[in-house]
């Protein structure tokens, strides 16, 4: 699991754990406006919250903002780990040694990338690298019942396969020296989960702005998907 440890940051502005989807960072950011914002709750209001709030929702809104604020997070996660090192390393070797029975680092690399990562990688290939050929059967006529039944069919064997990929994923945890791969691993998933449920819209109102949102929102989670790559190789 992408895990970031920080004193103060966005996400907890927002009161969302970090792994949240961006729907719960929408429906959260709602929820602490109404809660703060002077014009509807006067005994709450709190115009500096409003703006870290403010603040903390524009980065994190963002797919590609909050990607490079997650890198932040972890940059200076782990620059927090490297100062205060010797005081953890005892204690990290104990737990590090009981969770893992005994398994060494190299171990643990060996056994995300076969339970995990391999599992989610080709999950994931197979989803992203199946939309176009859908779009483009689907633009012999948008409006074919049969072709709007197989579209369908379509995205729910993709959620099928986001869910399975999203419970691999959970399964373990990553190993540290494999963070950031986990962590392109991670918001690759979220940004077909998005684009799907956007596709998914198409059927119900033959608006093409959900199909066009729909494929870009794939080819960010193509991009992130070949960062995975780089970073594993």
């Amino acid at each position: 699991m992408v895990d970031f440890k920080q004193v103060s940051n966005h996400y907890e502005t927002l009161k969302v754990n970090a792994n949240a989807s961006q729907a719960e960072i929408k429906q959260s950011y709602r929820r602490l406006v109404k809660l703060f914002h002077p014009d509807s709750n006067q005994q709450s209001a709190d115009k500096e919250q409003i703006i870290r709030i403010n603040a903390a929702y524009e980065v994190l809104k963002d797919s590609q903002n909050r990607l490079s604020y997650d890198r932040q997070l972890q940059d200076e996660s782990q620059k927090l780990n490297n100062s205060s090192y010797q005081q953890r390393a005892a204690s990290a070797q104990k737990r590090y040694q009981t969770t893992r029975t005994g398994r060494d680092a190299d171990e643990h690399v060996e056994e995300w990338l076969r339970l995990v990562y391999q599992p989610v990688n080709e999950l994931l290939d197979h989803i992203l690298n199946s939309l176009d050929g859908q779009i483009e059967e689907l633009a012999a006529d948008p409006f074919d019942d049969e072709l709007l039944e197989e579209f369908q069919e379509y995205l729910n064997t993709c959620r099928d396969d986001l869910k399975q990929a999203q419970l691999t994923f959970r399964s373990l945890p990553n190993p540290p020296s494999l963070a950031r791969a986990a962590a392109y691993l991670y918001h690759s998933l979220s940004q077909v989960a998005d684009g799907v449920e956007e596709l998914a819209y198409f059927p119900l109102s033959y608006d093409e702005r959900y199909l066009h949102t729909g494929q870009e929102l794939f080819r960010i989670a193509a991009r992130l998907y070949y960062e995975v790559q780089e970073s594993v190789s």
